[in-house]
This record gives structure tokens, sequence and C-alpha cells, in this order.
């Protein structure tokens, strides 16, 4: 049994994760915990409660999916986006559809356009930041084929 404050959540990897607006656990993950709140605020006194509050804010609108209308030229790889009523997850020059089954065949990145981000802008800057999520059977970049 785990104290009052654990929820139990399970996502695909990462990214999945942190476009849904949470952060690595610091019960079971904390060097990860730990890394991703650096990536946010270097000089450590970003607190896990006040770093929670500032992700549901970011993540909810009332009880729908809050989105980020950005550049797609601006996110980070391990970020996610909505097009078309599909998810996708920036993996350098390639965006991999996303479903719960695992990601599909890379394509190549859009350029040029504004997306809605589902992954919150203090994630967003964590990445930006160097922290490198863990892909779900992802041990290096995609490859895209002609």
């Amino acid at each position: 049994m785990f104290g009052s404050g654990y929820t139990d959540l399970f996502f695909l990897d990462e990214p999945t994760a942190l476009a849904a607006g949470h952060r690595p656990c610091f019960e079971c993950r904390r060097e990860r915990a730990t890394a991703f709140v650096r990536a946010i605020d270097p000089t450590g006194a970003l607190r896990a409660p006040a770093l929670d509050a500032q992700l549901d804010r970011e993540r909810r609108d009332g009880r729908n999916k809050r989105m980020h209308p950005l550049p797609v030229d601006d996110l980070p790889d391990g970020a996610m986006f909505a097009e078309g009523g599909w998810a996708f997850a920036i993996r350098g020059d390639a965006v991999l559809p996303w479903s719960f089954a695992g990601y599909g065949t890379p394509i190549e990145r859009p350029r040029g356009s504004r997306v809605a981000a589902l992954t919150p802008p203090t994630s967003l800057r964590a990445l930006a930041n160097g922290y490198h999520p863990e892909w779900a059977g992802l041990e290096e970049a995609p490859q895209l084929h002609p």
C-alpha cells in the first residue's frame, strides 16, 4: 500500500505520460523525476506539489484536455501534438503516429505550421532543456524511408 498521495498511473512511455500532463514519479523513478525537475528549474527550488499544481493547470480546461497552439517547428523531441484526430510524437525529423498499441511508421515532420500541442508548456520546457524521455520500443531515432 502506498501513501495517500500515490496514484496508479501507467502509460506507454514517458512522451505519452508527459503529454497527459504527468511527470516521472519521485517514489519509483526518483532519478528520472529529479532530472525532469532540474531541466525545468536548475536551482532545485521547484518542489513536487507546486510542479503538480502547475502541470494540472496546463493539462486541463475544466474536464477537457487543454491543448496549446504552438508552432510545430518549436516543439522539442518527445513532445506530442494532435492533428486531424490523431496524436503524434516528435522524434528528430520524424513524427510518430501514436496509438494505445504503440507508435506507427514514422513520417516526415511537418514544418511551418501551428499544431495543437498535447504536451503542457512546463514539460515542453523540460524537453527543450535537455530532458530525454524514455521511449517505448525505440532505442534510436526512427529512420524515414522514401
